[in-house]
């Protein structure tokens, strides 16, 4: 039987991960999926080394098993994408169970199915006057302005009763905590703060004077005897804004461009606009919609995974996109194939830390791509695909601009 590599015969890969071609899969993700799945691994900022997993099944223990654990990194400088960390101590990214369900219990009572689906009316009324204002417009017209930039931002914004007139500038603040390039560093502790302010206020005045806001029911929610405290429910709330709309904004104009330049595809949704929902998975499984690796967890022990000694007290981090693309799991991983009936893609994370959102960003797609091709049977890009200007020094991928036509 095959012996485990242990951590000193393993080779050390440097990981920018700064593969910013449209969205191209990064090859160098590619390559570690292909040469050394379970890889050593070192990231432009935090200190020394961590593992990467980058197949589908190893991912997935990564995020289930608790003896990876999220809070066992609190306090150390672990290997990051980004010059500051993104999350917040009491964020419930670092937690793990038992506090972590504690939290996700009383979260997950606003984005039930049920009251998602309620949402759909009013999201398809905010669309449709959104498509109406780019019609009024006229042709080219730049989809991020008109649409993509909009819609998850007021929805999560209206869930979270946010005052119309804050908004744009606490985009702003959270655009800058994503950035990972030059000199980012103090832009990024900047935003982190001024949103921790923020919400710190919002809370408190939520709590004195609770209304039917996603704030106020968590600020009078109770699990058992317990209440959030002040500084759990101010940083729920920042974490439940920034990750309420990134996703769905960045996905919004990554989907539209993929299908406008995959035609074919294209055709095939038209021709069978039912199958959106479907539709929408393989796409999301398909686009890198963010470069390079998110928070890393620690082995509190010794742990064997996919053939490799992990030891106790090494970060480890998970690649979800590397996982999309596993030929393992997905045959013809690097093709769009709209009929593809594939197992669960990892595009919202996986397991303990799975995104509590997902059902809400799958409404919003749903509702927005299928307007959008409905009410454009000509959409297309106005530009050449190598013309688009693509957003560089942050951990999303999209392009900042997406004009069209119809």
């Amino acid at each position: 039987m095959d012996q485990p590599v242990t951590p000193s015969s393993a080779s050390v890969w440097d990981c920018p991960f700064n593969h910013t071609d449209g969205l191209e899969f990064d090859p160098l993700l590619k390559r570690l999926l292909t040469e050394e799945p379970i890889a050593r691994i070192r990231l432009p900022h935090g200190e020394g080394e961590a593992w990467l997993a980058t197949r589908y099944e190893d991912v997935r223990v990564v995020t289930t098993d608790r003896r990876f654990s999220r809070a066992a990194g609190i306090g150390r400088d672990l290997p990051r994408m980004t010059p500051a960390p993104i999350a917040q101590v009491e964020s419930i990214n670092l937690m793990d169970p038992p506090a972590h369900n504690r939290l996700r219990r009383l979260v997950a009572q606003g984005f039930t199915n049920r009251q998602v689906e309620r949402m759909r009316a009013h999201t398809q009324r905010v669309v449709d006057g959104y498509l109406d204002e780019m019609t009024e417009h006229g042709a080219p017209a730049d989809l991020v302005s008109h649409l993509s930039a909009r819609l998850p931002l007021t929805t999560i914004c209206e869930l979270l009763d946010i005052p119309a007139e804050d908004r744009t500038e606490l985009r702003g603040h959270a655009v800058a905590m994503m950035a990972m390039g030059p000199n980012s560093g103090a832009g990024q502790v900047n935003a982190k703060t001024a949103l921790r302010a923020y919400f710190a206020e919002l809370t408190a005045a939520r709590r004195r004077d609770p209304g039917e806001d996603l704030i106020s029911a968590l600020a009078t929610a109770r699990d058992g005897a317990e209440l959030l405290d002040d500084d759990e429910l101010a940083v729920m709330a920042m974490v439940l804004l920034v990750t309420g709309h990134d996703t769905s904004t960045y996905e919004l104009s990554n989907i539209t461009y993929t299908l406008l330049t995959h035609p074919e595809q294209l055709a095939k949704l038209r021709a069978q606009p039912k199958m959106l929902p479907r539709a929408l998975e393989e796409l999301l499984r398909f686009i890198p919609f963010r470069q390079g690796v998110g928070i890393a967890r620690v082995a509190t022990e010794d742990v064997e995974l996919g053939g490799v000694l992990i030891r106790a007290g090494e970060p480890v981090h998970v690649s979800y996109l590397a996982a999309n693309r596993d030929p393992a799991v997905y045959e013809r991983p690097d093709e769009l194939d709209l009929d593809r009936g594939a197992p669960t893609h990892m595009t919202f994370g996986y397991g303990t830390h799975h995104c509590l959102g997902s059902h809400l960003a799958r409404m919003e797609l749903q509702v927005a791509v299928g307007t959008l091709l409905n009410r454009f049977p000509g959409l297309r890009l106005a530009v050449p695909p190598e013309a688009l200007d693509w957003r560089t020094g942050s951990i999303w991928r999209y392009p900042r601009t997406l004009p069209v036509a119809w």
